[in-house]
């Protein structure tokens, strides 16, 4: 892989995606000041876009420790942080504080975890009107972090499992006002369907994470899907055999370097999706749109917790694509932001706004 150019920064050159179509690889340079703020703002573009996220809301609670605990052992960590959390949440904020005007759609309980999760949403500029309180605990992730950054997550859905097709339906002129929704699998599977359909008749972009993994997915779901949103293992298992009514065989278990890639976005196709991110964690992410294939670079970070990484990058894929950004474009970005999230302790905490991406990595 060339270094950066002499006189190019290590944004401009990260950021630089590397365009393949079917084994053509190139690289394009989408800007020219050696500045990461102004990367990310050219990205996202001067006006904010309607993004609506229907899902999780849960309070993180974390312990670090040296090393994950061995099946039945104990070991010591350190002091327990309470934080707040959920995929859905952890979006929705990351898309706020980018500048989008984000209504968040769930659940939380009547109880401090609650007013820990709308006051967080509140600051990031989320509208919470439709986060509705029920008589059940919050929903709970339980986070073990080791030395090097990885955790470990069980979450307990709480109030998430109230979260319904009722709860559509409910809100279903936020979904249609917006431009873009975001959706995951920490709610009912039936309540996310319903959802990607009334955005696909509204015409809203559907963003869809299939995470927690989900290995069967309705076919009404499938067919509202504009962009799918997973890790390597999870595009890996959803190329398996009966994993809908059209996944056809898959080739390999996961993806690598070797991977056919424009096989995977065949499959896909078949399967009524047309495009794609696959994130590849240290390797960056690939964007698949029809039989496009662009790889993205990663963002190298000095990396302290990687809690709600994931979500960041998603989040602010939500935000550039409200803003009329292309998709290798919004991925691009999303990896630069996803990365100074990885800089500290905690989601939703170690999230920024363009200028404190700015002003760390500037």
């Amino acid at each position: 892989e060339p270094a950066p150019a002499r006189g190019q920064d290590r944004w401009e050159y990260c950021l630089a995606v590397r365009c393949g179509v079917m084994g053509r690889v190139s690289v394009l340079q989408h800007r020219e000041e050696p500045d990461m703020g102004a990367g990310v703002r050219t990205v996202l573009g001067d006006v904010s876009g309607e993004v609506a996220v229907f899902g999780s809301l849960n309070a993180d609670l974390t312990v670090r420790t040296e090393r994950f605990p061995r099946p039945g052992e104990t070991i010591s960590g350190e002091d327990l942080v309470i934080l707040p959390g959920g995929k859905s949440a952890n979006q929705a904020v990351q898309a706020g504080l980018l500048g989008a005007r984000v209504r968040m759609i769930g659940a939380v309980g009547a109880d401090g975890h609650g007013d820990l999760l709308i006051e967080s949403l509140q600051r990031a500029g989320v509208d919470t009107a439709a986060v509705q309180r029920e008589d059940v605990a919050t929903g709970t992730a339980i986070i073990t972090v080791d030395s090097a950054g990885d955790n470990t997550i069980v979450v307990s859905p709480g109030a998430n499992g109230r979260v319904d097709v009722s709860t559509a339906q409910r809100h279903q002129d936020v979904i249609r006002g917006a431009r873009v929704l975001g959706l995951c699998m920490e709610v009912s599977p039936d309540a996310v369907e319903a959802a990607a359909r009334i955005a696909h008749d509204a015409g809203t972009r559907v963003v869809f994470n299939n995470s927690p993994f989900h290995p069967i997915l309705s076919a009404g779901l499938l067919e509202a899907i504009d962009v799918l949103v997973v890790n390597e293992h999870e595009l890996a298992d959803m190329l398996k055999p009966g994993t809908s009514d059209t996944a056809a065989e898959p080739e390999r278990e996961r993806a690598d370097d070797a991977t056919d890639w424009g096989d995977c976005a065949r499959r896909l196709a078949a399967m009524g999706i047309p495009s794609a991110v696959v994130t590849l964690g240290g390797r960056g992410s690939m964007v698949i749109e029809g039989e496009e294939i662009t790889p993205i670079d990663p963002f190298p970070a000095d990396v302290v917790d990687t809690t709600g990484a994931g979500d960041s990058f998603l989040g602010t894929l939500l935000a550039a694509l409200a803003a009329g950004a292309g998709l290798k474009e919004a991925a691009g970005a999303a990896s630069a932001v996803s990365a100074f999230a990885t800089t500290s302790v905690g989601a939703q905490t170690s999230y920024g706004d363009v200028a404190a991406v700015e002003q760390h990595f500037g």
